[in-house]
């Protein structure tokens, strides 16, 4: 109805702008939380990495502290005998997990930068992961402490992660005399994660329900932890578990800090990582401090549920406001839309009067509306007339038209059958000539060959016995050549092949085309794969059969570049009824394949993809084959190699203007 059309026209553009109000509250919500979480959890691992600068600051005083007590400066200098052992005993006083003293020719254990710090008198504190053995030289208690089991991989990791520091004591002479080394255990180190996180993540600066978590990682392992096995019910920790492989690569193999939300152990938290590096600068573990994020997320759904709500109330509200505000326009304007409505149904209705007063807007366009119906029904009365006489003029059109399109349809299509049979008569003609002068030039010296091989015979005499075998395939491929020109020769003639077509096993024939291509073949790599199979014979030229398959084989050969296995196979063709009406001989190369542009080209005269070829082959070997019945097929895949099929009939089915003689063997 209009009234809604209307409504809807007037609340789009409150809809609009809430909508995009909310979708920007939104955005800028999501932002500002999410960039407000992501520097909140920055500036947490800001502070536990100063409460670990703290910490090991500590541990180098307390050290300093013993090195300057008067316990120690009375040993140095009166008894220096009992130095060592009083050191070692001190650990629980200075609160350090061990405390060692080096003589100076203990030098060479430490690393290049230790020593040369050392060496210039300055005190260092870093990260180190020692193994068991180094733990125990340290404090006989330390190797136990260490050990963390680590989760699911049924393994205990043995190494651990000290804080050290190390102060040069020189004496009176200036040289490097003793080094007081001592640190502390950070492996299973409960305390110093719940007091770091104690310092980070103070009361009520978390969201209801989030926790606060700090770890220590010796490389991807967590050694000391307050993250909870199980996060909803806080149980337990998650010492002996790894950091997930994303994590790891950033911060580890990168040595890049991770500021994003990750999942720790069980559940999505805000993280942050940092990477912690040990004296050459070499990252041996990390620092963490999180919280978890599903509480941030739940506050965050809340409040924009919540704003979600008063939004809709406000533009439901905004809706009814509109609705009664306009409510005096819908009905002259839904009369008006009812009586073009039923204009439209085909109805002779007009607007009148409204229920508004004469000078409005409304009925003043309703007057118009029913001016412009009085117009349009005289308009119409006139278009009805002259639609009537365009009909009849149009229909005669189109007849004469439809006329006109199929005398032409008929010339274009004789014109199509004359250009085809013109290129296949151009085609012949250069082909008639081409061959013509082949075999022309093949017979010259053919018939000097044949004379000489007479003469030969005529001179030997008795003797000939002896080459007589060479001398009778010296003829037999003389006749061969003699056949194939005049094949060549029948060819381009109008009317095909004139030869003798018998009986033949189909088999024999194949068995002999393999003599000769393997007689010329025989240093080339070919691998021939015969399988005769085929039973029928059938009626075909057997000279022409042997010129099509020496054909075909060597056509294969070359496609494989000279190496590859050739498959030679013969079968029985058998039709759909189960009979056998002759033999197929097929021709498998596992060569170079024929481009699918080429597969309808390849039997056209001259058409070669070989620079070498004169593309007769195939032209001729198709003429052949179709003339006494048969098919000649082809399937190829681009790479994968070719299949030629040779189908050959029982009968022999010669073309009507072609004359075959059939002579008994």
């Amino acid at each position: 109805m209009v009234r809604y059309r209307l409504l809807v026209l007037t609340s789009v553009p409150i809809i609009i702008t809430l909508f995009a109000l909310i979708g920007l509250t939104f955005y800028w919500t999501v932002t500002y939380t999410w960039q407000n979480a992501l520097m909140n959890v920055r500036a947490d691992l800001a502070v536990a990495h100063h409460s670990m600068e703290l910490l090991q600051k500590e541990q180098r005083m307390e050290l300093q502290s013993m090195a300057d007590s008067y316990d120690f400066q009375y040993r140095l200098r009166f008894d220096e005998s009992s130095l060592s052992h009083w050191v070692r005993s001190e650990n629980q006083q200075y609160n350090l997990d061990f405390i060692v003293l080096h003589p100076a020719s203990a030098l060479g254990e430490f690393s290049k930068q230790e020593r040369r710090f050392l060496l210039e008198g300055k005190e260092q504190t870093f990260f180190q992961v020692l193994d068991r053995r180094e733990l125990a030289a340290l404090n006989s208690d330390l190797p136990a402490r260490a050990q963390v089991p680590l989760l699911k991989e049924n393994k205990i990791e043995q190494k651990g992660l000290v804080s050290r520091s190390l102060i040069p004591i020189f004496n009176s002479e200036g040289h490097l005399q003793w080094i007081l080394d001592g640190g502390i255990l950070l492996n299973n180190s409960t305390e110093l994660v719940d007091r770091i996180r104690d310092l980070v993540f103070a009361s009520d600066t978390l969201p209801t329900g989030s926790i606060g978590t700090v770890t220590i990682f010796m490389n991807d392992v967590r050694i000391s932890t307050n993250v909870p096995l199980d996060s909803k019910n806080l149980v337990g920790r998650a010492v002996g578990t790894r950091v997930s492989d994303e994590v790891s690569r950033e911060v580890i193999t990168f040595g890049k800090t991770w500021v994003d939300r990750a999942y720790v152990y069980d559940s999505w938290y805000v993280s942050a990582y940092e990477p912690l590096h040990d004296i050459n600068g070499k990252v041996i573990g990390m620092l963490y401090a999180g919280y978890l994020q599903w509480p941030l997320i739940k506050t965050f759904l809340t409040n924009i549920i919540e704003l979600g709500i008063g939004i809709i109330l406000v533009l439901v509200i905004s809706g009814i406001v509109v609705y009664r505000g306009s409510r005096d326009l819908f009905l002259p304007i839904e009369k008006i839309y009812q009586v073009a409505k039923l204009v439209q149904m085909g109805s002779d209705r007009r607007v009148g009067k409204l229920d508004v007063y004469p000078d409005h807007e409304l009925q003043i366009l309703g007057n118009q509306f029913d001016t412009m119906l009085d117009q349009l029904e005289q308009r119409n009365q006139a278009i009805k007339q002259a639609a009537v006489e365009l009909e009849e003029k149009v229909e005669q059109r189109t007849h004469s038209l439809h006329h006109k399109t199929e005398e032409l349809e008929q010339h274009i299509k004789l014109l199509n059958q004359a250009r085809s049979k013109l290129v296949v008569s151009e085609k012949l003609a250069a082909l008639g000539e081409l061959t013509a002068g082949i075999a022309h030039e093949i017979n010259n010296p053919l018939g000097v060959i044949l004379g000489n091989v007479e003469l030969i015979q005529f001179e030997l005499g008795d003797n000939t016995v002896q080459v007589q075998e060479e001398l009778d395939a010296i003829h037999a491929q003389i006749d061969r050549i003699r056949n194939i020109t005049r094949s060549l020769l029948q060819y381009s003639r109008q009317g095909g092949v004139q030869n003798e077509v018998t009986w033949h096993h189909l088999n024999q024939i194949v068995e002999e085309s393999l003599t000769l291509v393997r007689s010329g073949t025989k240093k080339l790599s070919i691998t021939f794969v015969v399988e005769l199979n085929a039973k029928c014979s059938v009626e075909v030229n057997r000279h022409q059969l042997l010129q099509v398959l020496v054909n075909l084989q060597m056509n294969g050969i070359h496609a494989m570049d000279d190496k590859g296995r050739l498959i030679i196979r013969t079968e029985d063709w058998i039709d759909e009824q189960g009979l056998s009406i002759g033999a197929i001989v097929r021709v498998i190369d596992h060569g170079c394949g024929i481009a699918k542009e080429n597969l309808e080209r390849i039997f056209d005269p001259f058409f070669t993809t070989r620079r070498s070829g004169t593309g007769l082959g195939l032209s001729v070997s198709q003429s052949l084959i179709e003339d006494i019945g048969g098919e000649i097929t082809v399937e190829s895949e681009v790479g994968q190699g070719t299949t030629f099929s040779v189908y050959l009939r029982q009968k022999a089915s010669v073309n009507s203007d072609v004359e075959l003689m059939i002579m008994p063997q």
